[in-house]
């Protein structure tokens, strides 16, 4: 490009590596018993935690400094092998299934679930597409169009099955639709085609109604479909202004499902209070506002809308996990960017940040 190269975002910079830094605090804490009981070493996730925060802090500092604007030829092709990667997770005896779920490839403990790359790859695919020709998303067929990509992928997802990760990339093409331009009643349309598309799916499986029944009574279904709810309920209850101190949960002790994933916010929340809970939250707000902001500052539409996309997908995990942890949303698999444990995540989410500090390089300040 031929725009002057600046310093990146330093703000979305320590940001980041803020969350990360809090992430790999509370993954030792919230998984140091479960570490113990399961695998006789109660850093077991921690280390495994460091590995993937090492390789991706690598992998955001390579990104940074990789013209994006260059990365729009490898587009397609990259966007026609993730769909590859999520028709293999389906195939049986290629796909690995963990509690009823087949979401990851590998081998031993090289395990990535390929929904990670999906939400970069339908991002780098829209941006790229609403940037060639502005007026298309305008019209229904163009419109339609970009539904027809989005519908690919979602529907792949779906036989995982991933809703939780589905509506996470849903929302994020819908972030993008209004910044690229989409009228109104498209937008109506899709919103209401997501919402009765989610009613059906959760009519449709027992096990999504029991979890909208956990949703609605969680204490009156505290023995089964409420339980999660109601234990992390119990976590950030008992935090109350200051919490019960680092390390000092009381829900860690297998009483809260996927605390260290899933519903590590809820640990945040009972052993740093309030005041932690409210420190997490604010650095995310922190984010997603300079994410944004290096997108209304780049300097072309493809990179305004890049931005865009990777901006929204880190904000709308981390507004499904904080609903779901705090009850006011259905319980789904969607973990808390930066923070959950998870390799293949944390990985693709620095990636994107890496982009996002690639762009800010150019901007138009």
């Amino acid at each position: 490009m031929s725009v002057k190269k600046s310093q990146p975002d330093i703000v979305l910079f320590l940001t980041t590596l803020l969350l990360l830094s809090i992430g790999i605090i509370m993954v030792l804490s919230a998984s140091s018993y479960h570490a113990m009981l399961f695998y006789d070493d109660p850093y077991y996730f921690l280390k495994r935690q460091i590995r993937w925060a090492v390789l991706g802090i690598i992998a955001m500092i390579f990104f940074m400094n990789l013209d994006y604007y260059k990365t729009k030829k490898l587009i397609v092709s990259g966007f026609i092998i993730t769909l590859v990667l999520l028709g293999l997770v389906l195939i049986p005896g290629v796909g690995i299934e963990v509690k009823g779920s087949t979401r990851w490839l590998g081998v031993g403990s090289m395990v990535f679930s390929p929904s990670e790359i999906a939400k970069i790859a339908i991002v780098f695919f829209l941006a790229r597409s609403m940037s060639q020709n502005p007026e298309r998303i305008k019209t229904w067929k163009g419109f339609g169009s970009y539904l027809a990509v989005l519908g690919v992928v979602c529907l792949l997802l779906l036989k995982q099955p991933d809703l939780g990760t589905t509506i996470a990339i849903a929302g994020t093409a819908f972030c993008m639709f209004i910044a690229a331009g989409a009228r109104i009643p498209h937008l109506t349309g899709l919103a209401t085609m997501g919402i009765t598309g989610v009613a059906a799916l959760i009519i449709a499986e027992p096990y999504r109604l029991r979890r909208i029944i956990g949703f609605w009574k969680p204490f009156e279904t505290a023995s089964n479909e409420g339980y999660q709810t109601v234990q992390s309920l119990y976590a950030l209850g008992s935090g109350w202004l200051f919490g019960v101190g680092l390390g000092n949960s009381r829900q860690k002790f297998l009483w809260l499902p996927e605390r260290h994933t899933d519903f590590i916010f809820a640990i945040i929340g009972e052993e740093l209070g309030f005041i932690g809970v409210v420190l997490v939250i604010l650095l995310f707000f922190l984010f997603i506002w300079r994410g944004f902001r290096i997108a209304l500052c780049a300097p072309d539409r493809f990179g305004c809308l890049l931005a865009v996309g990777l901006t929204s997908i880190i904000a709308v995990q981390s507004v499904i996990n904080m609903g779901v942890v705090t009850g006011s949303l259905p319980v789904t698999g969607i973990t808390l960017p930066f923070v959950s444990y998870g390799g293949s995540s944390l990985l693709f989410s620095l990636i994107g940040v890496g982009i996002l500090l690639n762009i800010s390089k150019y901007a138009q300040k």
